[in-house]
């Protein structure tokens, strides 16, 4: 069964619902700090403990795993065909 912690929100307009303007996030993949050849990345909002964090793709390619910083809550968000062209998720 699922946990709260695993479920990703995935609009913009839930960002806004928390307070947080999503286009003052970084956008999906930016690199920024790790250098051209760096891993893939989201944002997330862990509602959990109101932080943000990258979350990284897995080595497969297959998702995008990561903890929250302070609580340690493990969410997953998988890579399909459709895709999205979200920037930043929401991980309740």
């Amino acid at each position: 069964m699922a946990e709260a912690h695993d479920k990703i929100e995935l609009s913009p307009e839930a960002l806004r619902q928390a307070g947080v303007d999503p286009d003052s996030l970084p956008r999906a993949g930016q690199h920024s700090s790790d250098g051209a050849g760096g891993r893939p990345w989201i944002s997330v909002y862990f509602e959990c403990c109101r932080v943000y964090s990258r979350v990284y793709r897995n080595a497969c390619g297959t998702a995008y795993v990561g903890w929250c910083p302070r609580c340690a809550g493990k969410v997953t968000v998988s890579i399909g065909s459709d895709g999205s062209s979200c920037r930043v998720f929401r991980a309740g």
